[in-house]
């Protein structure tokens, strides 16, 4: 069964937004190979309607290993509004649980999404979201005014175990967590 992995930048006070402001410095060349790494491992991409607008603005047009593994991918962007999707590859899907949970029975590997956003938090919600890879980055953002949106106030809700966890020399620190199960 192929795996969703969510892949989420952010900072100590829980802001995912903004990144321009305080990912980029972190991005040396240990955080691009991991990203890289993830990239790779992973046969599709998820995502919802905004990470897909910003996505499909910019990728399409850059070049390089990250660039075309990227655009070569098959894609699935959850949207209620997207009639077409102009990306290479890409699949509107309406019904994010019922199609994700098709997804996650065809033959292939794991699907990755960055962000965790509405999308994410819904396929939590529904036991679908496998994995969430947190790169906690050494910065407070303020998270409030129009900034609230926070990945803390996602509106998922439920246990997660630490599967993982890894120090980069930047001081970034990447946590990977798995929902835990009853027992």
């Amino acid at each position: 069964m192929r795996r969703i992995i969510n892949s989420t930048n952010v900072t100590l006070d829980g802001v995912s937004e903004r990144l321009p402001e305080w990912h980029f410095q972190y991005m040396d060349d240990e955080a691009v190979g991991v990203t890289t790494e993830d990239l790779h491992a992973a046969e599709a991409l998820l995502m919802g309607r905004q990470t897909y607008d910003v996505f499909a603005a910019s990728w399409p047009e850059r070049g390089g290993d990250y660039a075309d593994r990227i655009n070569a991918m098959p894609k699935y962007v959850a949207s209620g509004t997207l009639r077409n999707a102009t990306w290479t590859n890409t699949t509107v899907i309406r019904d994010v649980a019922g199609e994700v949970a098709d997804l996650k029975q065809q033959r292939g590997g794991d699907i990755l999404m960055y962000g965790f956003g509405p999308v994410a938090a819904n396929l939590f919600e529904h036991g679908l979201l496998d994995e969430i890879r947190l790169f906690v980055h050494p910065v407070l953002a303020g998270g409030t005014g129009q900034w609230a949106d926070l990945l803390l106030n996602a509106g998922a809700v439920g246990h997660l175990e630490l599967a993982a966890h890894r120090a980069l020399r930047s001081g970034v620190m990447l946590l990977t967590y798995r929902p835990k199960t009853a027992s």
